[in-house]
């Protein structure tokens, strides 16, 4: 999967670092929430499709793990 650019991102993550792919995102302070948009390609569409799984890594760097939501539709809170 790949991060992409949507209407309402309004910062860039990582786009100076080329060991990270650049991950556009609308920052929502109000809510206290990030929204980043993945495209799927139709190799993993068909995996998801055969298993009804996803994945989700998260690199912490021994953080605390922050809550997460994956969701097919796009958030109500977007511009």
């Amino acid at each position: 999967m790949k991060p992409i650019d949507f209407e309402g991102s309004n910062i860039v993550f990582g786009k100076d670092q080329p060991e990270y792919l650049p991950l556009p995102a609308c920052i929502l302070p109000e809510q206290g929430e990030v929204v980043t948009c993945w495209e799927v390609p139709d190799e993993d569409l068909a995996e998801i499709v055969r298993t009804g799984r996803v994945w989700l890594s998260q690199l912490t760097f021994g953080h605390p793990l922050q809550p997460q939501r994956l969701q097919a539709f796009k958030p109500e809170v977007l511009p």
